[in-house]
């Protein structure tokens, strides 16, 4: 198995880590982050092996994980530029910097991954959309790059300029959907559950309600309908919630994600 170096360990790269770990490649990972106390902090629980050094992490490692936030992406690439050598891959996992500019910031490579996983990754059950050029890597290191990401859910190939899709789709989408559980678990609460009773059954009947979209192979609305009767209950929520602007507001707030990760 190739030897992984994150660099970086924030709240993405510590949910792909996590997911590895569980597939048995702690002995396989080496990481850096910025706080040498967090690191050791991390390193203790996980037992992963920590680096201060990002360099160092570079030069240890076959594939090179950048986890860290785009902002910092100028300073990394030039602290590991001259440790990226032809025999490596890099991944990212930055929104809104392409293959090319990456590439032309280490030296012309060109076996560079995008990659945006989520944090459900977590519980195994992220969603990653992937672009690279396929030219570039043999096919073992293609299934060994999808393999890394699929150990941890779902995975899909995509062209490079739908990256910012797959990050306005399910990137940031954990967060809007966070909300509405916690919003159905509000209304629980007005309705006389408890918080704890309604969260449960809210995050149940979301996690199940995607299983059958994934698993059923049914559009979403073939599934609504069957859900609402006529003259019946579900049908004036769903009534309400399209008079309130329901499915709208979901539009603009990924038409702002879009924006935000495209600069359009």
């Amino acid at each position: 198995m190739a030897r992984i170096g994150f660099i970086g360990m924030g709240n993405m790269g510590f949910a792909i880590m996590s997911a590895l770990i569980a597939a048995g490649l702690k002995d396989d990972m080496v990481f850096s982050c910025r706080r040498a106390s967090h690191g050791q902090e991390v390193a203790e629980a996980t037992g992963v092996a920590f680096e201060p050094s990002n360099r160092k992490v570079a030069e240890d490692s076959d594939i090179i994980v950048l986890a860290v936030k785009p902002v910092v992406y100028p300073e990394v690439l030039a602290e590991i530029g001259e440790a990226v050598d032809a025999h490596k891959i890099v991944i990212s996992l930055a929104p809104g910097i392409s293959i090319a500019s990456l590439s032309e910031k280490l030296g012309g490579t060109g076996r560079i991954v995008r990659a945006m996983p989520n944090t459900p990754a977590l519980v195994r059950e992220g969603m990653t959309g992937i672009a690279f050029d396929e030219k570039e890597f043999t096919e073992e290191e293609i299934r060994e790059i999808t393999g890394l990401f699929s150990s941890f859910g779902r995975t899909k190939k995509v062209a490079e300029r739908l990256m910012d899709a797959v990050t306005t789709v399910s990137g940031s989408s954990p967060a809007f959907v966070y909300l509405f559980i916690d919003a159905l678990a509000d209304a629980g609460v007005r309705c006389g559950l408890t918080k704890a009773d309604a969260l449960e059954m809210a995050a149940q009947t979301v996690y199940g309600s995607a299983k059958m979209v994934l698993e059923g192979g049914e559009h979403p609305a073939i599934l609504k309908d069957r859900v609402c009767s006529p003259g019946g209950t579900t049908i004036e929520g769903v009534a309400a919630l399209e008079k309130e602007g329901f499915k709208n507001a979901v539009l603009e707030g990924c038409a702002a994600v879009y924006r935000k990760c495209s600069g359009k």
